[in-house]
């Protein structure tokens, strides 16, 4: 008697081996990225923020934003969020102001100390993006690729959350 496996069965099997890989590699990415981002700044000589505050203050850039804001638009998923605002302002990298309409919320914009060190994080990623571009590791089609896939991973996933089928 044969054990073999139906030819749908190992599609299945082989995509769900590579998902599991492709998640791996994506929570591998983030912490590699904030290491980049953390010797980065050990180099130019900046300690006291870390890098995840570093890539929030990269992310506001210029503009205005709440904390609610900032996950909504997926500019940061920590749930540690407020805990950042907060020590990020006590450290002059942003500005805090209440909501006029809603006093319970507060808007954040970066003081030019935080733009400092958005500038700083904008340089890497140019510099990292030069480099991929020039040494071969990926080219323009490839990025595009790889983003639109993420792109659709992304929107499956937030249908998942909110429960749209």
């Amino acid at each position: 008697m044969s054990m073999e496996m139906p030819i749908g069965r190992m599609k299945e099997k082989d995509f769900m081996s590579g998902y599991l890989e492709a998640l791996a590699l994506v929570e591998r990415l983030h912490r590699l990225l904030l290491d980049v981002i953390k010797d980065e700044f050990e180099r130019v000589g900046v300690l006291e923020i870390n890098a995840v505050q570093a890539l929030l203050l990269f992310n506001i850039g210029d503009n205005e934003v709440t904390a609610g804001e900032l996950k909504s638009r997926g500019y940061y998923q920590g749930s540690n969020v407020s805990y950042n605002l907060k020590k990020l302002v006590e450290m002059g990298y942003m500005h805090h102001q209440r909501c006029e309409i809603d006093r319970r919320s507060v808007r954040v914009r970066l003081t030019q100390k935080g733009r400092d060190i958005r500038d700083v994080v904008t340089e890497l990623f140019a510099r990292h993006a030069e480099g991929l571009v020039s040494k071969g590791v990926i080219t323009h089609d490839g990025i595009e690729d790889i983003t639109g896939a993420l792109k659709r991973v992304e929107r499956y996933w937030t249908d998942q959350i909110r429960y749209i089928y």
